[in-house]
């Protein structure tokens, strides 16, 4: 039981909301809970897509609780970033489709977490930035190696050198966020998205996702044998020839999972 998350599971969609109040800012406990939960979800049958969202109207989350790194040393800076590692390691290799549900503010490790998500979705009033540089730190949630795959090397630099906050359209303009709707209907869109998703076939879902984040970091080559390993395999599984069938006898297909 998580006690800073609120847990859920709709029509096979799985929710991971922050809920600390006032602002959702990450301590020890907190930290910890998320790779936690992600992995539950991605464990449950149930669950055929996880979205990162908030529980808190005001903030999606402003990121680390700045009072745990008063007292840290070395050894505590070691320990927070490897959670924060973990988090990202299972995030990329989630076979599962991860959404981002972005209001208020996202700034720091709370927008970091966003950048790993496959669509991130945002209100129009959200605000969302790295502001890492003006405390002398940078972003340790993988971010300085998710922005430079998002928006490309000169773009990442800068934005981490400004560490100013954009506004959601601004982000949408850069490539942060995918989707700005009105404050009112994130939550909606995402579901919906979420469950056309979820009523798609779960094991080629899971080789699109893997043949983009894995193949992104490697020499063209090696990725084209990702490609190929995952077309041989979807090419002997039963929801292929269901779907072969179903298009040539134009009728809905039936999936078995």
């Amino acid at each position: 039981m998580a006690d800073f998350l609120r847990v859920t599971v709709h029509d096979r969609v799985g929710w991971i909301e922050y809920d600390r109040p006032p602002v959702n800012a990450f301590h020890w406990e907190m930290l910890r809970e998320v790779p936690e939960a992600l992995g539950e979800q991605l464990a449950d049958p149930a669950v055929r897509v996880v979205v990162f969202g908030s529980a808190l109207e005001a903030h999606f989350s402003v990121g680390a609780d700045l009072r745990v790194f008063a007292d840290m040393d070395d050894e505590g800076m070691r320990g927070w970033v490897d959670v924060c590692h973990d988090l990202v390691r299972r995030m990329r290799a989630s076979p599962k489709p991860l959404l981002a549900a972005v209001h208020g503010t996202a700034v720091g490790g709370g927008l970091e977490i966003v950048l790993h998500c496959d669509v991130r979705f945002a209100a129009s009033t959200a605000r969302l930035g790295q502001p890492e540089i003006d405390i002398g730190f940078i972003p340790p949630v993988g971010a300085t190696q998710a922005l430079a795959r998002l928006l490309g090397r000169p773009r990442a630099l800068r934005f981490l050198y400004d560490g100013g906050l954009l506004s959601a359209e601004e982000a949408h303009g850069v490539g942060l966020v995918d989707v700005v709707v009105t404050p009112e209907r994130v939550r909606e869109e995402v579901q919906g998205y979420a469950e056309g998703l979820a009523r798609k076939p779960a094991r080629a879902l899971a080789a699109i996702r893997r043949c983009i984040t894995e193949g992104v970091d490697l020499p063209f080559d090696e990725g084209l044998a990702i490609e190929r390993e995952e077309a041989v395999a979807l090419g002997a599984t039963a929801d292929f020839r269901e779907g072969l069938g179903a298009f040539l006898g134009k009728r809905p297909p039936v999936w078995s999972d």
